[in-house]
């Protein structure tokens, strides 16, 4: 299969600025990062986004590939060039063979890299959780080293290119393989790949320009979370390497429920028990909200298990607007276990009446079997 153009890779046109190509990769390895996108063909995705940054964001490999294309003479981008063996057109090239053998040229460790995502989970109270509120997480991260900003050293004057890779990172081997003897581009031995060296390490961080950290974060939970819901915190994830951005905090909620209260959604479910005299003549309650008690009119004739509406006495939307959900009561008409002597009078009185005046539902019933 021939390679994709890596501008197009990446959505940029062809002599796009440095700038441009980095906010493009960035955007793209986080969306498609394999610890965030489950999707299939995301890891494939990444791969290859990855494989067009390092040439593009490398003056020298991006020149020659502007020249050149996949065709370049030294045999940079998939193509032999020089070493007389064509382009190996569904192999994906000469490069990718040796990438089998050799770990191929890799991303140069002096790229500025984004840090590692954290992802927590959060118990919430439903109070919590419809209404919102501020709460603080203990994390434990790499954090960039203060003392001097990340680079390991304890001075700027300590810092030193080296020498043996010119900064690059990557020097060119010769290896022997069973094609012969070749050249493979790979990590600078002196250096580390990192393309420099430093002479006096940091007395804070040792020369990792990282220290581990514990710090509180004050988090805003938006009114209306639910369970399952994930809040994304820029930037509060572990360091970047080479002033490359931090990672972000993923928190996942776990919100409590409601002794009455039961959520859908925004909506919110409330039962309520009604006597049959309200059920069947109608009455005005208080019924509770989240809001507090609001008046609610109860037809007369209403049914076990009606539901009623309260407009806008739901949750907020997480993810913001004016918009509520609704309450939803619902009726459950109570018939009582022990009556007295005058309530057991009035009701026989009423079914003398019913049986003069209408069929009672029961002999509606049996009817339709006759």
């Amino acid at each position: 299969m021939a390679k994709r153009d890596y501008y197009e890779i990446l959505g940029l046109k062809k002599g796009a600025s440095d700038d441009e190509i980095k906010k493009a990769y960035r955007s793209l390895a986080k969306k498609y990062h394999p610890d965030i996108n489950k999707e299939p063909g995301a890891e494939e995705k990444f791969k290859e986004i990855n494989e067009a940054y390092d040439t593009l964001s490398d003056p020298d490999k991006k020149a020659r590939y502007d020249q050149f294309g996949f065709d370049d003479p030294t045999g940079g981008f998939g193509g032999a060039g020089g070493q007389g063996f064509g382009g190996f057109g569904g192999f994906g090239g000469f490069g990718d063979i040796f990438s089998s053998f050799f770990g191929g040229r890799g991303q140069s460790s002096t790229q500025p890299r984004q840090g590692a995502d954290i992802e927590k989970n959060m118990n919430i109270t439903f109070e919590e959780a419809v209404f919102g509120c501020k709460k603080k997480i203990r994390l434990s991260i790499d954090d960039e080293c203060t003392a001097c900003g990340g680079t390991g050293a304890q001075s700027k004057n300590d810092i030193k290119t080296c020498t043996k890779c010119g900064g690059r990172g990557r020097v060119l081997m010769r290896q022997q393989t069973i094609f012969g003897v070749t050249q493979v581009e790979t990590a600078c031995p002196d250096c580390n790949g990192k393309g420099k060296i430093i002479t006096k390490k940091c007395s804070e961080c040792n020369g990792k320009g990282r220290v581990r950290r514990t710090k509180d974060v004050e988090i805003t939970i938006p009114a209306g979370m639910q369970t399952g819901m994930t809040l994304r915190m820029e930037g509060y994830g572990e360091a970047g390497y080479n002033g490359g951005p931090n990672g972000d905090l993923y928190i996942s909620f776990i919100c409590g429920e409601h002794q009455n209260f039961k959520r859908e959604g925004q909506d919110i479910i409330l039962n309520i028990p009604l006597s049959f005299t309200q059920a069947a003549l109608g009455d005005t309650i208080e019924v509770p909200t989240i809001d507090g008690n609001v008046a609610l009119k109860i037809p007369a004739g209403t049914q076990p298990g009606t539901k009623l509406r309260l407009r806008g006495r739901g949750t907020k939307n997480p993810k913001g607007g004016s918009s509520r959900g609704d309450q939803y009561v619902i009726c459950n008409i109570v018939v009582p276990t022990s009556l007295s002597s005058e309530e057991k009078k009035l009701i026989e009185e009423l079914g003398n009446v019913e049986k003069k005046e209408k069929k009672s539902p029961w002999e509606k019933f049996k009817s339709l079997f006759k």
